[in-house]
């Protein structure tokens, strides 16, 4: 058997080798984390695509059908109430225009919220804010090593490493 960087397992290695080793498996997580993360980006942007392009289909299918709807409303108005064809036509305008009215009033509504929500302002200030308890923080204090770093010294500092 052997270990992750090719030498025999239970061999005493160097500190030298053993931050060499550290840094290159490091080095191999930070790539791994980096290319999933693209894969799922790229997983996530398709599933919007496709999500984006069903709803745009399936509105302009139902703006092709809207016509259909209007010739049904003023031909019913016509068929339960016997009135003239015109003003049959005249009264599906108006609960066309009705609900569009509706919609743009539901709009103007969540506009003014979106514009009073100051989301990325709010997250702005909480970055400042955390930044300045970074920049006020003070390290722990660490114990004096010996000038000597014999291989006592060394291996206490491996020891409180780990």
């Amino acid at each position: 058997m052997s270990a992750p960087d090719g030498g025999p397992v239970g061999a005493e290695r160097s500190i030298g080798q053993l931050f060499a080793s550290a840094t290159t498996e490091m080095s191999a997580l930070v790539h791994d984390e980096i290319a999933l993360a693209k894969a799922q980006l790229k997983q996530d942007v398709k599933r919007g695509a496709t999500s984006g392009g069903a709803f745009s289909l399936a509105g302009a299918l139902l703006v092709f059908s809207l016509p259909m709807l209007n010739f049904a409303l003023a031909y019913g108005i016509r068929t339960w109430s016997h009135w003239n064809l015109a003003v049959c036509f005249l009264l599906s305008f108006a609960a066309n225009v009705l609900v569009a009215g509706a919609l743009a009033l539901i709009g103007v509504v969540f506009a003014k919220k979106a514009k009073q929500g100051k989301g990325p302002q709010k997250v702005a200030a909480s970055v400042k804010e955390t930044a300045g308890v970074l920049q006020n923080a003070k390290p722990h204090p660490r114990p004096e090593l010996d000038v000597d770093r014999g291989p006592q010294a060394i291996e206490a500092v491996a020891r409180s490493s780990s």
